[in-house]
């Protein structure tokens, strides 16, 4: 009760700091909700499409402000508060994850503190699960293994994953990916097929909120196994499961198809496939390979491994073309 009072006051301060004074209260429903909803939903499409963008972190935080100064707008129902906080924390999870797509790390620790303030208010399960999920998903990117699996732990304890194993079935891909950073590869198999298990026992029509349902699919099942046997050298794993994701992987994955792309090189790299490779790593489109900070980065290494692997070859300079392309105005 104290910790929950402490969480209100910090809430309710922020609120009513950034919220005018109104001279006439309305009431509040669950209309003003499903508009902002439908402003989630757009923001959810623009991650797929061009994620860890600052402009859509922004714009999410933005909207977050907005359902937060609507519990001040008006009198409300119980019901309309707790949704309002869900859609507030919705919003903020939303910037957390686009600064973690954008490696800003420390912008994405600060969204993620205030998203979890938001999600207790809400006593919304379901965003409480993406926000730890999202936590071990940004502890993992920083290096630290023990802390992201902590974090995912508290996603995967959550009730709902006993209701909807799609959930479990989330939770355990983002502990494969969490195992293959800390390299326990002899792990990885017997989790994949847990979480591919947990995802064939969940029913197809089940409610679910959209943040999940634009994404989590078998696809994204195999991305999180290839970034799990990548991170663990296990080369030849990780390219069966990028051919496995590019091959299901739904048309408005646009960030994902880049990401995968971009991974599949580096494994095939590894592998020595030199031409294979580059051939792989010319197929990411230029505005993901110069606008999205993890596809630049990933292709930054491999440039820089393609050169060591076979420097002043044909392939190489073909490479080089490329990339210089990439960098000339239109």
């Amino acid at each position: 009760m104290y910790r929950r009072t402490l969480v209100v006051g910090a809430v309710s301060a922020a609120v009513a700091a950034a919220s005018p004074k109104t001279t006439s209260a309305r009431t509040i429903g669950m209309s003003d909700v499903e508009r902002l909803r439908d402003k989630f939903t757009a923001v959810i499409a623009s991650d797929h499409k061009r994620g860890g963008q600052l402009d859509i972190e922004q714009r999410a935080t933005t909207l977050a402000d907005t359902a937060l100064n609507l519990q001040n707008a008006g009198s409300a129902t119980q019901r309309v508060r707790s949704s309002l906080y869900a859609t507030a924390a919705s919003f903020r999870s939303s910037a957390m994850w686009a600064a973690i797509d954008g490696r800003r790390f420390k912008d994405a620790l600060a969204h993620m503190r205030e998203a979890q303030l938001l999600a207790e208010l809400s006593g919304d399960q379901a965003i409480k699960f993406r926000i730890w999920s999202h936590a071990g998903t940004l502890y993992r990117h920083m290096g630290r293994p023990a802390d992201a699996r902590a974090a995912n732990d508290v996603a995967r304890q959550l009730h709902l994953t006993r209701r909807d194993p799609m959930f479990a079935s989330l939770g355990l891909a983002r502990q494969l990916a969490i195992q293959g950073t800390a390299h326990e590869l002899r792990s990885l198999p017997r989790t994949f097929d847990e979480a591919r298990n947990a995802m064939d026992r969940a029913d197809p029509g089940a409610p679910r909120p959209v943040w999940l349902l634009a994404f989590w699919d078998e696809a994204e099942l195999h991305s999180l196994a290839l970034s799990a046997h990548l991170a663990a050298g296990d080369w030849v794993t990780a390219e069966y499961h990028a051919h496995q994701c590019l091959a299901s992987l739904r048309p408005h994955m646009e960030r994902s198809r880049a990401i995968t792309t971009s991974r599949l090189a580096l494994a095939q790299l590894a592998q020595k496939d030199v031409e294979a490779a580059t051939h792989t790593a010319m197929k990411v489109k230029a505005e993901a390979a110069t606008q999205h900070p993890r596809v630049s980065r990933m292709l930054q290494e491999f440039g820089a491994a393609l050169r060591a692997m076979a420097p002043g070859s044909t392939t190489a300079h073909i490479w080089t073309e490329h990339t210089a392309a990439w960098r000339t105005p239109a």
